[in-house]
């Protein structure tokens, strides 16, 4: 059972953590054991928004994560499904529908693709070198690696290509004007280029957490109806003797927030602190849907909303939690540094309560 579908089950899947909105069965972004991250965001295309109810792009994150064991078989997963449930239906928990199609970053030890979609039509990237990031618009121009059967044909039959000269996705299947709330996109995704460009070369954690945390470049949202809802930066280290740590907020806005590492080993501390509650007639499930409004926080997303509203009424008092947060979160980082490094190894308990632990060290702040 998908948000909205039901579809065919697969023999094995694999073991996964997700970053998801609490309504729906999908996921903004996430990890599985093998090291494959997936993560989405939304755009608008030429192709119409499905109403109908179908996969949700974020279906897809979580479904090539359970089913895919690299990158490219994750792709492979997404394109195969996409091709034949199609997207389609709300992508937020309110009564108006807002419905939008997906562009993801996938990556592996080895590998990453962009992949992006206008309705049941896709292309793909294989990134060979350095970075590359999305931002709510389409960006794959001419060096599409894989792309649906039908792409160039649907694009001639409407009109949108003479079928003559180069062939860039984003530029046949853009829309001539982004929706309103939108129009940042391209500022967001050149700021983007730009940071990542400034770092070429020795890209840390920390320098991807920085950029997530940047709010002049409109990356680290908090304003205008919509809000960094969570954050992920994991590390994939080529040898697969190193296991692969990916560190997660479970709270909003990175700017105000503590990355926290988990490490996939057997055996994992289930954390009730950062799981949403459930709702035996889930608005979200009856139909019509969302025709109620429920609580969804977890309680770390409580606590540390009250924190928030601290930190706006006594600044110091403020500064000072914040600096503590970034102790704690710098306390993880150098720990998992060492893990990388191969100058410490801890055993598999530790790994297991690590995510479990940090949890509770943060909460402790809040009290």
């Amino acid at each position: 059972k998908c948000t909205y579908l039901e579809i065919e089950q697969v023999e094995r899947t694999h073991a996964v953590v997700l970053s998801r909105p609490a309504w729906l069965w999908g996921a903004e972004m996430g990890a599985n054991e093998h090291g494959v991250c997936v993560g989405n965001e939304g755009v608008w295309t030429r192709e119409p928004v499905g109403e109908d109810e179908a996969l949700l792009g974020m279906d897809l994150v979580r479904l090539a994560l359970e089913r895919g064991s690299s990158a490219r078989e994750a792709l492979e997963v997404m394109v195969a499904l996409l091709e034949r449930y199609g997207q389609g239906g709300s992508c937020k928990e309110e009564p108006v529908p807002f419905i939008y199609h997906n562009t993801f970053l996938l990556a592996d030890r080895a590998e990453a693709w962009v992949l992006e979609t206008a309705g049941r039509y896709w292309a793909a990237q294989r990134i060979q070198e350095g970075s590359r990031n999305i931002s709510n618009q389409l960006s794959i121009g001419q060096e599409i690696t894989a792309e649906h059967e039908g792409l160039r044909q649907r694009a001639q039959s409407q009109g949108w290509w003479s079928g003559r000269g180069q062939f860039s996705f984003a530029e046949v299947f853009s829309l001539p004007q982004l929706p309103p709330r939108m129009e940042a996109a391209g500022l967001r995704f050149r700021a983007g280029k730009e940071l990542l460009q400034q770092h070429a070369g020795h890209i840390t954690a920390e320098t991807l957490m920085d950029i997530l945390r940047d709010k002049a470049s409109g990356i680290c949202v908090d304003s205008e109806g919509f809000r960094t809802a969570g954050s992920m930066v994991s590390v994939l280290p080529r040898d697969p003797a190193v296991p692969c740590v990916h560190f997660f907020t479970a709270t909003p806005d990175p700017s105000r927030s503590v990355f926290k590492p988990f490490v996939f080993v057997a055996g994992i501390k289930p954390v009730p602190q950062v799981t949403s509650p459930t709702f035996p007639d889930d608005p979200a499930k009856r139909i019509p849907r969302f025709q109620r409004a429920v609580d969804r926080r977890h309680e770390l997303y409580r606590r540390h909303q009250a924190a928030l509203e601290m930190m706006e009424r006594d600044q110091e008092r403020g500064q000072k939690l914040l600096q503590t947060l970034r102790d704690l979160e710098r306390q993880g980082l150098e720990g998992m540094n060492e893990l990388l490094g191969g100058t410490v190894a801890p055993c598999p308990e530790e790994l297991a309560d690590l995510f479990f632990d940090c949890v509770e060290a943060e909460m402790k702040f809040y009290t």
